[in-house]
């Protein structure tokens, strides 16, 4: 019977002994990723609907801290240039420094070097609503940014004649937008489009945001498990003398 007691203490020991464990690593995961993630990635709250469907007026999202030198054709940028407002605005790139940008025939289709690019992100599929254009060259590290809704956006074909061809410096790229965090109805990941993959440079990978929200689900559910297991310990030990 002593042996008994003894074993059941050393096995009690030996368990909260882990789940003490299991609660600081899932402390560590849980703090370490969460400061990990503010520091490379910001919210930030989309201002019109000139990127319909992709992000609407009033959708939070959360943009990865990048330099404009990683910025490739494809991506959904927050940038800031003073010709084109005082606020911080968002809109994807369709071309960089050296590309011949067309846009848009009849259809909506926009071309980049030649090369019709699939856009199926598009809010409109319908004729280009802006003053038009045929074609430009963008200049050298400079981008050429257009909006999803293309026939209600104000972006780089609206600014032909502001100089440098309506492209913004890559310096005022200050963060690529990666996921959409609220409303919960368009929750999730931003896909990197595929029409721009088989042009040089192709599109960016995605930031390290899936893997950081994974680590703090994972050690937000080993600290609440390792927490239950001193109560559920108790409570079987009651039922066991009983």
């Amino acid at each position: 019977m002593g042996n008994a007691g003894r074993t059941d203490t050393s096995h009690g020991r030996l368990g909260h002994v882990l789940s003490g464990l299991v609660v600081a690593v899932g402390c560590v995961l849980f703090l370490g990723a969460f400061a990990w993630g503010a520091v490379l990635y910001q919210p930030y709250t989309v201002p019109t609907n000139s990127m319909d469907p992709t992000v609407k007026a009033g959708d939070r999202v959360l943009a990865e801290r990048i330099d404009g030198d990683e910025v490739r054709r494809g991506d959904v940028v927050v940038f800031q240039d003073s010709v084109w407002g005082s606020v911080p605005m968002v809109k994807r790139v369709v071309g960089t420094g050296g590309d011949k940008v067309t846009c848009c025939t009849e259809q909506g289709q926009l071309s980049v070097n030649g090369k019709t690019v699939d856009e199926p992100y598009l809010k409109d599929t319908g004729p280009d609503s802006q003053p038009p254009f045929k074609k430009t060259t963008v200049p050298e590290g400079r981008l050429f940014l257009l909006g999803d809704h293309r026939m209600d956006s104000v972006d780089s074909r609206v600014h032909m004649t502001d100089g440098d061809h309506g492209a913004v410096p890559r310096s005022a790229v200050n963060a690529r937008v990666d996921a959409v965090a609220w409303p919960m109805s368009g929750l999730g990941m931003l896909a990197r489009p595929g029409g721009f993959s088989s042009l040089p440079g192709g599109t960016s990978t995605p930031g390290p945001l899936a893997p950081l929200v994974v680590a703090i689900v994972v050690g937000a559910l080993m600290i609440l498990g390792g927490a239950a297991y001193g109560p559920i310990a108790r409570r079987a030990g009651r039922g066991a003398r009983g």
